[in-house]
């Protein structure tokens, strides 16, 4: 007998769902991955093909953020386990 989390992961791969799942986990690791201080001051918000959109509170921090972009983008991807998020957006 096949457990629940073995039966999703097939009905996710045969759909085409695993990527879009895959994906959408970056933003729920987003807070764990930049911090508190830049959680506070941004919203991952979605991911569309590869690309995550980030919504920040000000410019500021759009800028900054533009700067450690490579950073945190290699800490997503390493934290998923996969390179699924290709690009951030900062919103």
């Amino acid at each position: 007998m096949q457990s629940l989390k073995q039966v999703l992961n097939i009905y996710l791969h045969k759909t085409g769902l695993a990527k879009g799942v895959t994906q959408n986990t970056a933003i729920h690791i987003w807070p764990d991955v930049v911090g508190k201080a830049v959680a506070e001051n941004t919203k991952a918000e979605s991911v569309e093909h590869g690309v995550l959109m980030v919504r920040t509170t000000t410019p500021a921090w759009r800028q900054e953020l533009q700067f450690q972009k490579q950073e945190i983008l290699s800490k997503i991807n390493k934290n998923i386990g996969k390179n699924t998020i290709k690009d951030i957006r900062f919103l």
